[in-house]
């Protein structure tokens, strides 16, 4: 085997920028690259280590063996190790052995910008490279308007692990297979965008791939790139997109991983007070390191550009923020100004969404954040942290504490299902009842439902019709569209045989009809985050638990009427205030027999008279179906 060879990808620009932490394409650069010098095929190798005293490539192409081919540190000062090794190539499994001036140390690391990663639990790198043919540009043309922020979102939040398994073979379904399988099914299920927890490379299942350990790999367990690749690809196709979840937020401590990775606490804080994170048993990334913002920022752009994801979900933000998070006194240290943000990672985030936003305008980056914080989904030229959007955690918490009391207690607790919105318009809030939701003795969503079995899948339609009438956008944790009963295990496949079951199945075809009239009715997305698009008509019928509102579009005669009855009794004649004259048309009903409901519904025209009710000019009486979201249409 040749010796490494003096060579380079990087320009003296490319250095200045790596060092300024404004490197944003770094993965054309570092990691392992098939490249031809001098008429011979070989591999670049690069890798940021400024405290080592040697690295080598170690791999199967030299036995393993250390300092067959050791690679050259530049001269520039900026850390990086180099080199080109002749006849190596794709399929060669590699990592680096890296002996440090701290004492020596030596360890074996994983390729911090692999392109594919041996299948867990083995843990080398593989040289790689893929000629994927793109075949999604109608979607990238257009992708704009489906991302766009007036735009219907319904997200279908999936763990490929467990989804659906491989039953006669006991396996995990390849991205081939979950490529016709599951594209299929949310097509036919009508959602937006899929959501896909974790699959970037993660050495262990039960962390649901949120403790990664590749960066730019999506994971073996399901193929090769190229076939994520074309998953992602059949979605487009399908006018699906895709949201990825993302985790700059904490990284695991596997010795192959990038903790201490030269010998020194190069990728984590090195105060343990801002380095390592009690709850996960994880280390945190020194978000004050231009070249750790590099590698991350440029993490975050390799997504959309090498697999046109179309926005990324971003794990554990409140985490990022606060130097107190989940620490007790004296576990942490205040910033320069007294305070308790952590100002390097606010300035990350910044940093980190008006890239995206610069180099992809057509795609959204998603906060999960559970505090207070202001301006999470503000621009960053206005003060904010520039999202797209943000989970809104509070509605979630509030509403499944409500939904899971028995009707009769309700009265006493209406202001837990109004309460959001005092606050809906603060940010662009995206309604989440996601995989957390679903584990650790939470039970399922269907679960958490009071009363009789009819009743329960009443009150996950009720659930459901008033999330999706709720300003702001969706997203639903995979199982839970056709009522799974038990618990979210990652180990297993969804219940699918439930849908043998009449209820199961009713369910899901309500949840089909639901994205349905959703997507086709633009009051119910167009103001999605602007208070011009929510008008309560009553929120304080406490005795009868009926809540009762207008959601508002760009063209006023397609306004909607949403009537929302949390008990299991019939109001008849129900009188609603209205700003407006005319009549009122029925169009869409949970509680429809097709669904399993009861058949409750308004069959007539409703007119509208001139009579002052909920502080408006005119009012109308209306059938209130039991446990059910009615929603009514203006008519001149």
């Amino acid at each position: 085997m040749a010796q490494v060879q003096v060579y380079s990808l990087f320009t003296e620009f490319d250095i200045n920028l790596f060092k300024a932490g404004k490197h944003y394409r770094l993965y054309e650069k570092m990691g392992s690259h098939i490249i031809t010098v001098n008429g011979i095929e070989g591999t670049y190798f690069a890798v940021w280590a400024p405290t080592a005293k040697q690295v080598s490539v170690i791999g199967d192409f030299n036995y393993w063996i250390e300092g067959e081919h050791q690679l050259n540190v530049r001269w520039d000062s900026s850390g990086i190790w180099e080199g080109f090794i002749p006849m190596v190539g794709k399929g060669n499994i590699y990592k680096y052995k890296i002996q440090s001036n701290n004492n020596n140390i030596k360890t074996e690391k994983a390729d911090p910008y692999a392109r594919r990663c041996e299948h867990p639990p083995k843990t080398a790198s593989v040289v790689w490279n893929d000629a994927y043919k793109w075949n999604d540009a109608d979607w990238m043309k257009k992708r704009k308007k489906h991302n766009a922020l007036d735009a219907p979102y319904s997200v279908y939040e999936v763990h490929l692990g467990s989804w659906k398994r491989h039953l006669e073979e006991d396996r995990f379904m390849s991205y081939y297979e979950l490529a016709d399988d599951l594209v299929n099914y949310v097509k036919e299920m009508n959602f937006t965008h899929v959501e896909l927890m974790p699959i970037m490379e993660f050495p262990y299942d039960p962390s649901w791939g949120y403790q990664i350990t590749g960066y730019f790999a999506p994971t073996s367990r399901f193929g090769y790139p190229e076939e994520f690749k074309y998953l992602v690809d059949k979605l487009h196709q399908n006018d699906i997109g895709l949201i990825l979840d993302w985790v700059p937020s904490h990284f695991p401590e596997d010795a192959h991983g990038l903790g201490f990775f030269d010998g020194s606490n190069l990728y984590e804080h090195p105060d343990r007070r801002k380095g390592y994170h009690q709850d996960w048993k994880s280390l945190i990334f020194n978000y004050g390191r231009n070249e750790v913002k590099s590698f991350l920022i440029s993490n975050a752009i390799f997504w959309m550009d090498q697999y046109h994801a179309d926005g990324l979900r971003v794990d554990a933000v409140a985490s990022m923020l606060f130097l107190d998070y989940s620490r007790k006194d004296g576990e942490w240290e205040p910033n320069t100004y007294g305070g308790r943000e952590n100002l390097d990672a606010i300035a990350f985030l910044k940093e980190l969404n008006e890239e995206v936003y610069a180099s992809f305008p057509d795609v959204q980056t998603i906060a999960e954040e559970s505090t207070a914080f202001p301006g999470v989904s503000k621009p960053v030229f206005l003060g904010g942290l520039g999202f797209g959007m943000k989970w809104m955690m509070g509605w979630m918490h509030d509403t499944l504490q409500y939904f899971g009391k028995d009707p009769v207690y309700r009265k006493y607790h209406q202001n837990d299902i109004t309460f959001s919105l005092a606050y809906a318009f603060s940010e662009n809030f995206m309604l989440p009842l996601s995989h957390d939701e679903v584990v650790y003795g939470k039970n399922s969503i269907l679960g958490r439902m009071p009363g009789d079995e009819w009743q329960r899948f009443a009150n996950l339609r009720l659930l459901f019709g008033y999330m999706f009438t709720h300003p702001g956008t969706k997203l639903m944790f995979m199982g839970t569209e056709f009522g799974q009963y038990n618990e979210w295990n990652f180990q297993e496949s969804l219940d699918w045989n439930l849908l043998e079951f009449e209820p199961h199945k009713n369910f899901q075809n309500y949840y089909k009809n639901l994205n349905v009239f959703y997507k086709s009715a633009p009051a119910l997305f167009e103001k999605a985050f602007s208070g011009e698009g929510f008008e309560w008509i009553s929120y304080d019928d406490y005795e009868n638990c009926v809540i009762s509102y207008i959601r508002k579009g760009n063209e006023p005669n397609k306004n909607l009427v949403v009537v929302c009855n949390f008990t299991p009794l019939v109001h008849e004649n129900y009188k609603i205030g209205l700003p407006v004259n005319g009549k009122l048309v029925e169009i869409f009903n949970s509680d429809s027999k097709e669904f399993g409901g009861s058949g409750v519904s308004n069959k007539k025209e409703i007119t509208i008279k001139k009579q002052p009710w909920n502080g408006k000019e005119y009012a109308a009486e209306i059938l209130v179906a039991p446990l059910a979201v009615t929603v009514f249409q203006f008519k001149p």
